[in-house]
């Protein structure tokens, strides 16, 4: 049935005053993030400076001039044709020292939280490994994590403390730096295939979308520092690392904290491992709320065969666009080049099996122990904390819903025999593949012949290489 101009319009409607809501939200923005002596907040009776921030002397201050500067400094071509001045060493080796005194101060350290609330996370651990081994919910990550939850949390043990620790060992080895989150991109690589991408280009706007989530969390943020009361007191950096969450990719958050707020980095990473595992609860129900039962069951084509010279030049183009528009995104997005590489050459299938088998399943499991090690009450049962598993959860609904509109408004444009299941926008998400295979899984309830995992892959892997790029923007920007 065509669609009738008052339906249309009533769509550009719809448009348009979600782009005043964010013209809304953008104009409270730059007034919430106070980053120097002089900077306050002037609403909601708030009048303060943003701990941490006193020195800054407007450095981060929100400007769409520096933004596009910082971008454009970043590139690998302006880095290539411009010679660094002593100025700029003496600043880059500031920031580097700046960064080890953060990772060095950890604000918890030396806090001890009564012994009830250990029992408390104990009964979390275990909640956590019922809904992994008894309900299904991403065994592979939740059980780790819910074992090192309960195990840290057991007073008199030590297995946290540090130095000697075995749950402090591994966070400290691999989680609170670059380490395991760059052996997880290269399993993923070699797990991943880009086919369905490349065969139909046009779902890497539903990854794009998804990334609204991250963006739109940085709003959040600002306007949860405007609720007094409160006293979040997030800064911009902090900010930034929080938003990542909205991707739905643990590795990124953990990488992104690392570079811009360490000192957050065990309750982002606990917040987006937790919501990574827990995508087959929270993305039906939005889902159906945002899709009519019509649009659940339209049926897309099959995907056109995709060369092997496709699959291989792929990753190879791929990285070399990031290495020369936004090297800060190249850890990421070259290890996961590397893994698909590998993978799709062929010639070294020993390799290839290794980095999608052994060495995956191993770091998974350090990484998911690394990160339950951080369930202590000391780091979760406070203000600050569950701001952020909030701002988390809101990030990650977004996401889902922007993917999903994105698959709408496309149908809008598109011909009768190719329109979009709005179904797979929600796997734009960068959590691979469990968010193709809901989406294929709700719409088989709608109807069982229905096979969207393939389509739903689309986005799913372009929803990886967007979140990679939201965080080399981030890190470019604000790093």
């Amino acid at each position: 049935m065509p669609v009738s101009k008052a339906e249309k319009n009533k769509k550009i409607a719809l448009v348009m005053i979600f782009i005043l809501a964010i013209a809304g939200v953008m104009s409270v923005f730059t007034k919430t993030f106070a980053q120097d002596s002089t900077a306050t907040v002037q609403t909601t009776g708030m009048n303060h400076v943003i701990k941490g921030t006193e020195d800054w002397n407007g450095k981060h201050d929100i400007s769409v001039k520096d933004f596009f500067v910082n971008i454009g400094k970043s590139t690998g071509i302006y880095k290539m044709i411009h010679r660094a001045t002593e100025e700029e060493i003496a600043a880059e080796n500031a920031e580097k020292l700046a960064k080890e005194q953060a990772e060095n101060n950890d604000p918890f350290a030396g806090k001890k939280a009564p012994g009830w609330q250990y029992l408390v996370m104990i009964l979390v651990g275990f909640l956590i490994i019922y809904l992994a081994a008894g309900r299904g919910f991403e065994p592979l990550l939740l059980i780790p994590i819910g074992f090192g939850t309960v195990l840290v949390n057991i007073l008199g043990a030590g297995m946290g403390d540090a130095p000697d620790g075995m749950l402090h060992i591994i966070y400290k080895a691999g989680v609170g730096n670059e380490f395991f989150p760059m052996l997880i991109f290269m399993g993923i690589g070699a797990m991943t295939d880009f086919g369905p991408l490349i065969a139909n280009p046009k779902t890497a706007l539903l990854g794009g979308a998804a990334q609204f989530g991250v963006f739109f969390t940085l709003f959040g943020v600002a306007l949860m520092n405007l609720i007094p009361g409160l006293n979040t007191d997030y800064n911009i950096m902090q900010a930034a690392a929080i938003a990542i969450i909205g991707g739905a990719d643990g590795p990124t958050s953990i990488y992104v904290s690392a570079k811009l707020a360490p000192e957050l980095m065990a309750v982002i990473a606990v917040a987006a491992y937790s919501y990574m595992a827990l995508v087959p609860m929270i993305q039906p129900p939005i889902m159906k709320l945002l899709t009519t039962k019509k649009e659940r069951l339209i049926h897309m084509e099959q995907l056109r065969p995709v060369s092997k010279t496709e699959r291989i030049l792929f990753p190879m183009v791929l990285l070399v666009i990031t290495i020369l528009l936004l090297p800060p995104a190249a850890p990421l997005i070259g290890m996961l080049a590397f893994g698909n590489f590998v993978k799709q050459v062929g010639s070294v299938q020993r390799l290839s099996k290794t980095m999608e088998n052994e060495m995956m399943n191993i770091v998974s499991i350090l990484l998911s122990l690394g990160v339950g090690s951080q369930m202590t009450p000391e780091k979760i049962m406070n203000g600050k904390s569950f701001g952020i598993i909030v701002l988390g959860l809101v990030a990650f609904a977004i996401a889902t819903a922007a993917g999903i509109l994105m698959a709408k408004l496309m149908n809008v444009f598109l011909p009768k025999d190719k329109k979009i299941n709005p179904l797979i926008g929600s796997a734009g998400v960068s959590a691979v593949p469990m968010a193709a295979r809901v989406s294929n899984k709700v719409g088989q309830e709608c109807d069982p012949s229905n096979f969207l995992l393939m389509n739903a892959m689309g986005p799913n892997v372009s929803g990886v290489i967007g979140t990679a790029i939201a965080a080399g923007v981030f890190i470019a920007t604000f790093g």
